[in-house]
């Protein structure tokens, strides 16, 4: 008895938490959204920023290996 109670427990709580696992999945993505398109123009020049630091000390890189 206490096995199939155990059971329709968590046959329940299952459905449950599955319904709320697609709405929070949901929230979540539109508040990233959200934090994006308000966050949009620092977040463009932190990107370009980074690319151009790693354009720029390639050449260092490529110039400081020695091939013996």
């Amino acid at each position: 008895m206490k096995n199939r109670l155990k059971k329709y427990y968590w046959s329940i709580a299952a459905k449950q938490l599955d319904g709320i696992g697609v709405i929070e999945v949901i929230l979540i993505l539109v508040i990233i959204i959200g934090l994006v398109l308000i966050f949009r123009n620092q977040i463009t020049a932190i990107i370009q920023s980074a690319f151009e630091s790693i354009n720029g000390n390639a050449g260092e890189i490529n110039t400081e290996i020695k091939i013996d």
